[in-house]
């Protein structure tokens, strides 16, 4: 089952219509039939949204295969399952299949020129780590410049947004829970 239907199953599972989880998340219904129906893959920053209106986890969305204990991957195995958002940027969602997780890390890449310069919010606390490439960082009103190496933490409600400095930007991400959770 691809995410659009993981998504509408669980939204008729609770006997809740397009309009409702979209006006919870803030966006519209025409989005979210589009994510329904496989049209487009969204963002990280609205499958948070989405999973919280739905009382579960990104992880959840993502993969239905739970597991307790390590969660192993490769290298290989996450560069070649990197998923292209709506957004022009790819990600890998590590250890999806971990259950009741506190947090969720993610592998990125994202390229000049392809990725959009739109603003995200969502719940929780966010860690970004530069594996290659720099890139401009922008939490709330401050501007930051991330290089190899170089990392910020923050809240992940404050307005953010990435864009790249050099022709690609590879970048841990990890998120934790809201803190209502």
């Amino acid at each position: 089952m691809d995410l659009g239907q993981k998504i509408r199953k669980l939204r008729k599972e609770q006997n809740r219509s397009l309009s409702d989880i979209a006006d919870s998340c803030g966006f519209s219904k025409s989005l979210l039939s589009k994510i329904e129906n496989g049209k487009t893959v969204p963002p990280i920053a609205t499958l948070v949204k989405i999973a919280e209106a739905l009382c579960t986890k990104v992880s959840a969305l993502l993969d239905d295969n739970e597991q307790i204990g390590s969660i192993y991957s490769t290298k290989d195995n996450s560069l070649q399952k990197l998923v292209k958002t709506e957004k022009g940027y790819s990600f890998y969602a590590f250890a999806v299949e971990r259950q009741d997780k506190l947090m969720q890390p993610y592998l990125f890449v994202a390229k000049k020129g392809e990725t959009k310069k739109s603003t995200l919010s969502h719940g929780g606390e966010e860690f970004v780590y530069v594996l290659e490439g720099e890139m401009h960082y922008r939490v709330g009103n401050t501007q930051y410049t991330l290089k190899s190496g170089d990392s910020i933490y923050f809240d992940s409600i404050e307005e953010h947004r990435l864009d790249p400095i050099t022709d690609e930007v590879i970048y841990l991400a990890i998120f934790s829970q809201s803190k209502e959770e």
